[in-house]
């Protein structure tokens, strides 16, 4: 049995995606979280990025996967930037609903028909991109509307409408700074996320009961997605983004990996010097 158990050990080595060069003290979650992701048969990106400290971990954190709906808080975030040079107001009405009413359907249970009508409004695809490439957030595209996407062939390796995750926690990190929106804007779009009513078996499936978890979640065939904000116990805030391509129990798999990334950053912030190996191994263990 020991020698069964070093052969299955060797190979998920083996099978790990590449890691990113992690702070020291953060290195056993990577190390975690790299389990995780060689333990689904598909293909899994994460990153994670204390606000506080700057501090990041990530599993192919450069690589491209779908977006999905999770495209939807880029274009709220750049709908609320029209609001604020008053070009645009919540109160406006487009095609007969009030643009409150889109922004609050589309992000909150994730409808996709007053996704395309808000992105149709602000200029299209393009307009969304050039947007994206004025604020220099690279690894980010955006490509089509939800419909084409939708109605367009299949290929969940396509980098259309992609992002990587440490793209879409930089997204994050700039609308949680004020970088990109002001604080009533921010905090709007903030409160959004924290009503999402989908994917409640993703990132917040395994977190404490009353953890604060502001996220968008996007799914298509064969692909599942959560982004969005944790916040610890001791208030710091995690700008984390989670890509499942293919492989089976991906919603759990985030679910997981957002457990870990909950108890691996508080263990390190609470022990900075002792605690991370012990809390990332035995966290794993217990997900076994």
């Amino acid at each position: 049995m020991r020698i069964l158990g070093a052969i299955f050990c060797f190979l998920l080595c083996l099978a790990q995606p590449a890691l990113a060069e992690a702070p020291l003290r953060y290195r056993p979650l990577e190390q975690q979280l790299s389990w995780l992701a060689a333990a689904n048969p598909g293909n899994v990106g994460i990153a994670a990025l204390d606000l506080n400290t700057g501090e990041m971990v990530s599993v192919l954190g450069d690589e491209p996967f779908p977006m999905a709906s999770t495209v939807k808080i880029a274009v709220a975030a750049n709908y609320l930037s029209q609001v604020e040079f008053g070009r645009r107001s919540l109160d406006d009405t487009i095609s007969g609903r009030s643009a409150r009413s889109l922004m609050e359907a589309m992000i909150i249970h994730s409808d996709n028909r007053a996704t395309d009508i808000l992105m149709r409004d602000l200029g299209g695809p393009a307009t969304l991109q050039k947007w994206v490439d004025q604020h220099r957030i690279a690894g980010l595209r955006i490509d089509r509307n939800i419909a084409t996407l939708l109605a367009d062939r299949r290929d969940l390796r396509d980098v259309r409408d992609s992002s990587t995750p440490k793209a879409m926690v930089e997204l994050l990190k700039r609308i949680d700074s004020g970088a990109l929106l002001k604080p009533q804007s921010r905090s709007y779009l903030l409160d959004l996320m924290a009503r999402c009513a989908t994917g409640s078996n993703r990132i917040r499936g395994l977190l404490p009961q009353g953890t604060l978890v502001q996220h968008k979640t996007g799914t298509l065939s064969g692909y599942t997605s959560d982004v969005g904000f944790i916040t610890l116990p001791n208030g710091h805030r995690i700008a984390v983004a989670m890509f499942a391509r293919q492989g089976t129990n991906r919603p759990a798999t985030i679910a997981r990996a957002a457990r870990a990334i909950f108890d691996g950053f508080t263990a390190v912030l609470r022990y900075p010097f002792q605690s991370a190996s012990t809390t990332a191994t035995r966290t794993y263990a217990n997900q076994q």
